[in-house]
């Protein structure tokens, strides 16, 4: 009798210690996936996706003279900011034409004491300013810039952008295609794109970068690739309207960046 209680006892405490490590590993492993899935959002977020709903600690000020870009940035008590590296660089600077004809990606060089300089030589035109930085200890949203530099011979107005029909570019003998669904608000977009004549090389630390503005030139999404080895990216948008992206891809020793207008729903 002792010897079946004995045997019905460990049984017992047998089943309850596989039940537990059952769950315990189940729970481990959706905790896993759990911080993976923060972290890849908050890299989402941390590259300007769309941007910080806090407060920004830092006001860039932008200005044009001699064929340069000055970007100088100091925290709201005059202090000089310390950055990140974000993507191998300290900066990104995208400038895109107020009527979002021109676009230029740009990494300026640091002169020290909160100052960079970007030599570039930029036709009369009013265009929008974009700063990416990521300020240590510090807030920030990446807002537009409004720039004019001299006396543009176009008047300012809303964009009439026209939604692409063809989804297939090529720039400099290389060939895209943009595979992608029904866009809606709210709700997670994936943008393929089909390299059909080569291999983009890494660049800037992935494998493509995609910027993307709405018709007022007011929004700043910056999306990196969904994976190191594929040319997919998802994000989403939280208005409806007409929007134009850049996709940017290296091969060899030249960046495409190729253009896309799209309209979501």
């Amino acid at each position: 009798m002792n010897g079946v209680w004995i045997f019905t006892s460990v049984y017992c405490i047998s089943l309850v210690i596989l039940v537990y490590n059952v769950y315990a590993t189940k729970d481990k492993e959706q905790n896993v996936a759990t911080k993976e899935l923060e972290e890849k959002n908050m890299d989402h977020q941390h590259h300007g996706s769309h941007g910080s709903h806090e407060m920004s600690e830092v006001s860039p000020d932008v200005t044009y003279k001699n064929e340069e870009l000055l970007i100088e940035l100091k925290d709201k008590d005059g202090n000089v900011l310390e950055l990140e590296v974000s993507h191998e660089k300290m900066m990104h600077l995208v400038v895109i034409s107020s009527d979002l004809s021109v676009y230029h990606h740009l990494h300026p060089e640091d002169r020290g004491n909160g100052k960079y300089i970007q030599k570039i030589n930029l036709p009369h035109d009013t265009y929008k300013v974009f700063v990416n930085i990521s300020p240590k200890g510090l807030n920030y949203s990446v807002k537009p810039i409004d720039l004019t530099i001299g006396e543009p011979e176009k008047d300012l107005g809303e964009n009439e952008l026209v939604t692409d029909t063809d989804f297939t570019k090529t720039i400099n003998g290389y060939t895209v295609e943009l595979i992608t669904e029904e866009i809606e608000i709210n709700k997670e977009v994936t943008f393929n794109f089909d390299i059909k004549n080569g291999k983009p090389e890494p660049y800037l630390g992935a494998l493509g970068h995609v910027v993307i503005t709405d018709e007022s030139g007011e929004k700043f999404i910056h999306v990196h690739p969904h994976a190191e080895d594929e040319t997919i990216f998802v994000t989403q948008f939280d208005e409806p309207g007409l929007y134009k992206m850049w996709a940017e891809f290296k091969f060899g020793d030249q960046v495409n960046a190729y253009p896309f207008v799209i309209k979501v729903n």
